[in-house]
């Protein structure tokens, strides 16, 4: 090659060397944009993905997930198993639950007004009941002169449920709605805790911040009841247990001491256990 054409062939082979190195197409993985997931032991972080479009959301007997949710605390403000709640919102994987997936929190058939929590009433007055005509035409009616002590129709009808204390440990704090949720019960590490009433156990767990190792019982179709900070659980869910039945240890989880924190919950909402505990 004639020596003065040499720097331009250099030039071109550059050139051609510079486009071919544009041109070649980098292999990428895909990015999918999912929506912000929680679990129950992790709560959602950062801002909330837009709700998903569905006609449920709103309605009774409905909520929609927000961040920092889990499933075990939405279904205990809900008064449900958390199990039951991943069944009838056909969630397959109840470990991930999606910020704006709408969840279905109360039984299906059950009529709106079940599924708002009723008022407390003061001890000794009885809410009125909606008469299930069902139900009417295959339970004798009591009569209205029956003794007070007469046995109601349904074993787990509210007014049945007979309280006992969980512990013998003295009363650390009282009930705060807005703080306790419940009475703090003083105790040894080991110290027993027993079932307050019986029931069902629907969760048996330390997913829940703040609670340690807790228990839930779920005794009718309105009340639950809580016992956190546990050292030892006894009891697996689905267990049915009885009325001062042994259920667990006390201790310090999730807790500056030893400590039973012990809620009543009725329709999902916290209310004041020493009104329904015998005296002392």
């Amino acid at each position: 090659m004639n020596a003065s054409l040499r720097p331009l062939a250099a030039a071109l082979g550059l050139c051609m060397l510079l486009a071919a190195g544009c041109s070649t197409k980098v292999n990428r993985a895909p990015v999918e944009d999912r929506p912000t997931t929680v679990r129950p032991g992790a709560p959602a972080q950062g801002p909330a993905a837009a709700p998903a479009a569905n006609e449920n959301a709103g309605k009774p007997g409905y909520y929609t997930v927000k961040p920092g949710d889990t499933l075990a605390r939405i279904a205990l403000e809900h008064g449900q198993n958390w199990r039951d709640v991943a069944r009838w919102s056909g969630v397959e994987n109840p470990n991930l639950i999606e910020v704006g997936q709408v969840l279905r929190v109360a039984r299906p058939g059950a009529e709106p007004d079940a599924m708002v929590a009723r008022p407390v009433l003061p001890p000794g007055k009885v809410e009125p009941r909606p008469i299930d005509a069902k139900a009417a035409a295959a339970t004798p009616a009591i009569a209205a002169s029956a003794p007070a002590q007469a046995a109601a129709p349904a074993a787990t009808a509210d007014d049945e449920l007979q309280w006992s204390w969980p512990t013998s440990g003295p009363v650390l704090a009282g009930f705060d709605e807005a703080r306790t949720k419940g009475l703090v019960l003083a105790g040894k590490a080991g110290d027993a805790v027993y079932a307050a009433a019986a029931g069902r156990v629907v969760y048996a767990g330390a997913e829940l911040r703040g609670y340690g190792n807790l228990l839930i019982i779920k005794h009718n179709n309105t009340y639950l009841s809580a016992y956190a900070h546990n050292q030892t659980l006894l009891v697996k869910e689905e267990q049915l247990v009885a009325k001062g039945q042994k259920i667990a240890e006390m201790g310090a989880s999730d807790a500056p001491r030893v400590q039973l924190h012990f809620e009543i919950r009725r329709g999902g909402k916290p209310v004041d256990p020493a009104r329904l505990l015998p005296a002392r």
